[in-house]
């Protein structure tokens, strides 16, 4: 299982080589994490600026505290509001950026694809299937930020576990993303990929986990996303390989 894991976390590293293959085609993947980084600073600033007031709102039973145990919990409760924020942050940044840049991506996934060889598809599931998985992601997204409000709200550990089990189920809703284009482009259907995701689970894991974790460095998204592109589509061929039944057809 960690031996896996980690080797999902190399698939990411693999990513990183394209740079250097394909300099000019991971250049232009960072367009749309620009934009959307963009916009969802425009969205986030406001929320982060409100945080002390938002907090003294949903605890007004602390007001007759004492100053330092209100200020206690008013800040254990912005960090985990945060926390929240910034994971559905994370993944609607990935389904926004994927949505505005699926020309980008499809040519860096195309290329990927002709260096690993064999049969190419010739399209990839197309914007409107993009678009339908984008929403789910997002959903997704939402019901994980919102188990991450209720862990956080433990206790002295919260905020330490949130942040682990918010890391953790994002980064697997992000290796399933950005490993779709290639099972769409196969037409792979769902109770298969199903399977082929249950049977190397720990390596999509670490794969998703490396790619959440660099999504948090600043400005790490915007530069990771055509790296994780690259790597996913690795990632996927790796996985229609496994001896998976009939997973081509």
């Amino acid at each position: 299982m960690i031996r896996e894991f980690f080797t999902g976390i190399r698939f990411l590293g693999r990513g990183f080589g394209y740079w250097r293959k394909r300099p000019g085609l991971m250049f232009l993947g960072l367009i749309p994490g620009l934009i959307a980084l963009v916009l969802l600073i425009a969205a986030l600033l406001p929320l982060l600026l409100s945080l002390g007031s938002i907090t003294e709102w949903m605890t007004p039973f602390a007001d007759g505290w004492d100053p330092f145990w209100a200020t206690a919990l008013r800040s254990a409760v912005g960090i985990v509001i945060a926390i929240g924020a910034l994971v559905l942050a994370s993944v609607v940044f990935t389904a926004l950026t994927l949505l505005i840049g699926d020309p980008f991506y499809q040519r860096i996934w195309r290329a990927v694809e002709n260096d690993l060889g064999g049969q190419v598809p010739e399209g990839d599931g197309g914007l409107r299937v993009a678009f339908g998985e984008s929403i789910r992601l997002v959903a997704l997204g939402v019901l994980v930020a919102i188990l991450a409000l209720l862990i956080g709200l433990i206790p002295v550990v919260g905020a330490v576990l949130a942040t682990v089990v918010s890391i953790l189920l994002t980064g697997r809703l992000l290796a399933r993303e950005l490993t779709g284009r290639a099972l769409n482009a196969r037409d792979v259907p769902s109770d298969i990929r199903s399977r082929i995701f249950a049977a190397r689970r720990s390596r999509l894991l670490g794969f998703g986990v490396a790619t959440q974790l660099c999504f948090m460095v600043p400005l790490g998204a915007v530069f990771i996303m055509p790296t994780a592109v690259a790597g996913a589509t690795i990632l996927a061929r790796d996985l229609l390989d496994q001896p998976q039944g009939p997973v081509r057809a």
